[in-house]
């Protein structure tokens, strides 16, 4: 996170009073993260909206010896794609998933990681900073269509994905970066467990498997040929763009128009952007006005229900109320019949009369009436 660290023997320094004084932070560049929690998801730090860079503070040129030869997102990325399976179509699948995006056939692997290593040093001569995007970031990256025209078709290839988007910040504005192998339609043969161009089968293969006719079709297999992506990766924007080889070997000669093209487009994606938040504000203030009348409209059912089961309270306490005083009246007038009777039959009926409060239980229509709720108690 670029935080300075004390540097060897500041705590003995620190121990007897000579101890250096703390530097500050430095200011972040874009894409640093800028928070970090030991336990859990970090607290959000809010960014503000990314700006495009002023034209005057481009930096035009850097010194090719004041840089290193390979960009430090493609150290040590050949020997994962070396090892990576291939898909169906020929195009590697690496299992490590934080590596920089590139999608390329094992033929073409050598040239393009040449290619995206001299496109991202070309970026960042051009002081650009080129990162695979923060973990914080909800970055979307745009899907890939190898093909060599777009048609309306579904096309659903097994290719390989990155967890996060590799990024350029062009000033403070984040374009997601992809350089794939385009493909283009050719005839194949289901050989040996893969597809094989007819024209790379030998002759006499050819001729062997000419009466297979239903395994020979056409089929979307790498060129050789590479393709540069950039896209807008912030939620709610859709911006994209794409610069294609003719022929293998047009790259890196295109670089620099790329980049300046990317240089000139920082701006459109900022203000696209600055629109998707606007328009995610008014969204945002939308769900709170209906939470608040969904709130509002709750609150006034709880109420309306709040009385109908107060009220329907009051009338059962009402009814035991008048139950309570006609069972009490019943035992009274019996104890009061009592007087003619006999000493026996006097005890006998006490009896039945002790057995028949018992059985009945309780009756205090107080008691219930002091547990009523009154609707604003509830």
């Amino acid at each position: 996170m670029n935080v300075p660290r004390p540097e060897r023997g500041y705590w003995a320094k620190l121990a007897v009073g000579k101890a250096p004084k703390q530097p500050p932070l430095p200011d972040a560049r874009p894409g640093d993260e800028l928070a970090w929690s030991r336990d859990g998801e970090p607290r959000r730090v809010p960014r503000p909206l990314p700006q495009a860079p002023k034209k005057s503070s481009v930096k035009r040129h850097r010194p090719r010896t004041s840089r290193a030869s390979t960009h430090r997102l493609l150290v040590g990325a050949r020997e994962h794609f070396e090892v990576a399976r291939e898909n169906d179509d020929g195009y590697l699948k690496p299992q490590k998933k934080l590596l920089v995006d590139l999608i390329v056939s094992k033929e073409s692997l050598s040239r393009g990681l040449t290619m995206v290593n001299e496109f991202l040093l070309a970026m960042e001569d051009r002081g650009h900073r080129v990162i695979i995007a923060p973990h914080g970031e909800s970055f979307t990256r745009k899907e890939v269509d190898p093909r060599e025209k777009e048609e309306k078709t579904q096309y659903y290839p097994s290719l390989w994905r990155p967890l996060r988007s590799t990024v350029v910040y062009v000033g403070t504005v984040a374009i997601g970066l992809t350089m794939f192998e385009l493909a283009e339609s050719v005839e194949v043969r289901w050989v040996d467990g893969k597809y094989v161009p007819v024209s790379k089968l030998p002759v006499t293969r050819r001729s062997r498997y000419a009466h297979a006719s239903s395994w020979t079709h056409t089929r979307d297999l790498p060129s050789g040929r590479l393709c540069v992506q950039a896209y807008s990766p912030y939620q709610g924007t859709d911006w994209k763009r794409q610069w294609r080889e003719t022929k293998a070997g047009d790259f890196p000669a295109k670089f620099t128009t790329i980049a300046r093209e990317l240089e000139r487009e920082a701006a459109t994606i900022a203000k696209l952007v600055e629109e998707a938040e606007h328009r995610a504000e008014l969204e945002r203030q939308r769900w709170e006005e209906m939470q608040e009348k969904w709130r509002r409209e709750e609150a006034e059912r709880r109420r309306i229900k709040a009385i109908k089961d107060s009220r329907a309270e009051l009338h059962e306490i009402i009814d035991a109320w008048g139950e309570a005083k006609r069972v009490e009246e019943f035992f009274k007038d019996a104890e009061q019949r009592l007087e003619g009777l006999n000493d026996e039959d006097r005890a006998t009926i006490l009896d039945r009369l002790k057995r028949a409060r018992e059985l009945l239980g309780g009756i205090d229509a107080l008691e219930r009436f002091k547990a009523w709720k009154a609707p604003e108690e509830r």
